[in-house]
């Protein structure tokens, strides 16, 4: 029991296929964590220990049985709080929906739920998940696992401390810029970014619903193989036998190598480096049509995200941290003609940057530029706020923009990450690909 907060879901669930551990001891082992941990305030905003105790013995008559539903059966998940749970307040970190209350799950819960999946709690984001810094004066903000001063990276904040404290073997989190990548990154978690589109967003509390996508925190590239299949409630795909020799791997250049700060610099070099000795070709690339796309992000997430909150946010914008309201805002005076023009050219760039990359097996870039901010400075210093904002998510957004998916590994640096991105639909061509980097990154 005493090593369970360590072990991976995989590692777990294959404990309890094997007998050694019984989910319900699993689950209570859990809560225990949590209601003993120092900081758990700052990382779930509630527990659903009900539940997730039902859950528990339900997953364990079915493995005494010999009927579990997948490896993930019994093993406990941590939730962001933007994911409806019946019963359960669901409020995405914003005062604006204090006690609000779904009557049915998120249908990616319902799906996790069906597969054995116990629901451990709810954890704290950034406020409508519309930061990647983590930082939310109005609820809570998680802790950094390398400083407990600094800001845990968001949105999906609550989400990745939970891991990496271990207070849940793996978390649930959504990504719509790198909300998934980023607090991934900076808590030397791995994180994937899916598809747009691919997994369902029914019942989850949007920001942006021509970007946002859901996705998994974790310790291992098995454990988001495992949950993207529990997500959508099939088998999990085949990760034996990967390996790096041979791929093509293309370093992007333009963009996400600009402002970069000096360990996230030496991560990426070393993990270059590693990856060479593996086996895989790195190949420099410049890709014009980045920039151009990057430029275009403003117009379209904030118009977007404006036009799904405006009137709540307007109904009562004092309940708001004045610089995340003054970002919803600025969507207020896009024109619908630049909206339109925007997407418009954005597929545009999406097919240059597919015919452009077609010929990798994958891209190549950090993370993000910079490391954890410190949460107080961010509150007090306006100049440094708006820096450490405007850079956290400027790499991760490009596969938000360009259409793809992408995946995050730990690097020698604490919370320095490498990313690898594909094209859409190639989570599970990623996956594989994931698992030989992350070992060669060990």
């Amino acid at each position: 029991m005493q090593t369970w907060s360590n072990l991976t879901a995989a590692a777990l669930g294959r404990d309890i296929d094997n007998g050694k551990i019984n989910p319900v001891e699993l689950t209570e082992f859990f809560l225990s964590e949590i209601a003993a941990h120092p900081l758990s305030d700052r990382i779930y905003a509630r527990t659903t220990a009900p539940r997730a105790r039902g859950e528990a013995m339900a997953a364990a008559a079915r493995a005494k049985a010999g009927l579990r539903r997948g490896p993930l059966d019994g093993v406990p998940l941590s939730w962001k709080d933007l994911f409806d749970t019946a019963g359960t307040a669901t409020e995405a970190g914003s005062a604006l929906l204090k006690h609000r209350t779904p009557t049915h799950d998120a249908r990616v819960l319902a799906n996790a739920t069906l597969q054995g999946a116990i629901c451990l709690g709810k954890t704290h984001m950034s406020e409508l998940a519309f930061s990647g810094l983590g930082l939310n004066s109005v609820t809570a903000t998680p802790p950094c696992i390398n400083d407990d001063q600094a800001v845990a990276g968001g949105s999906s904040s609550g989400a990745a401390a939970s891991v990496a404290q271990g207070l849940a073997p793996a978390a649930i989190g959504s990504d719509t810029g790198g909300s998934v990548r980023i607090p991934a990154a900076w808590n030397d978690l791995v994180g994937l970014k899916t598809t747009h589109g691919r997994i369902p967003t029914t019942g989850i509390v949007p920001l942006c619903e021509r970007f946002d996508t859901v996705g998994p925190l974790a310790r291992t590239v098995e454990d988001c193989a495992l949950i993207l299949a529990l997500l959508e409630g099939r088998k999990p795909c085949d990760l034996t036998g990967t390996t790096l020799k041979g791929t093509r791997l293309a370093l992007l250049e333009t963009v996400a190598l600009d402002d970069l700060r000096t360990r996230p610099a030496q991560g990426f070099q070393d993990a270059l480096q590693r990856l060479t000795n593996a086996g895989a070709q790195i190949i420099h690339l410049k890709a014009p049509e980045v920039t151009e796309a990057i430029s275009l992000a403003g117009i379209l997430f904030t118009a977007e995200a404006y036009a799904i909150w405006g009137s709540v946010i307007e109904a009562a914008p004092a309940k708001m941290f004045p610089r995340i309201l003054e970002r919803f805002r600025s969507g207020a005076t896009v024109k619908a003609a630049d909206y339109l023009a925007g997407w418009r050219r954005l597929e545009t760039l999406r097919r240059t940057w597919a015919d452009r990359t077609a010929g990798y097996d994958a891209v190549i870039l950090p993370t993000s530029p910079i490391l954890p901010p410190n949460a107080h400075r961010l509150m007090t210093d306006p100049d440094y706020y708006l820096t450490e904002n405007l850079l956290a998510l400027r790499n991760t957004r490009i596969a938000n923009m360009m259409n793809g998916c992408a995946l995050t590994l730990p690097t020698s640096q604490p919370s320095c990450g490498i990313t690898l991105m594909m094209g859409p639909q190639q989570e599970e061509h990623l996956l594989r690909l994931g698992q030989a980097a992350e070992r060669a990154l060990a």
